[in-house]
């Protein structure tokens, strides 16, 4: 796709998807710049509910997220 492709399609929007489409082009962006992927998983989180642990199983707190969405 040519950029004047993008271009004319782009002047179709109203004024409020055309910020949309910027806001999306920076996030397009600043991914590539960082190396990153939607597919990418880390552990960060790892530990992060230590202080519970003797408290709540796994499957309890399952079944809480659950009832939180």
């Amino acid at each position: 796709m040519e950029a004047r492709d993008i271009e004319s399609r782009i002047n179709e929007l109203p004024e409020d998807l055309k910020k949309e489409v910027i806001d999306f082009i920076d996030f397009l962006i600043m991914k590539k710049k960082q190396g990153r992927s939607f597919g990418d998983f880390g552990f960060k989180w790892e530990g992060g509910l230590a202080e519970i642990r003797d408290q709540y199983s796994s499957v309890a707190l399952q079944h809480q997220a659950n009832d939180w969405r």
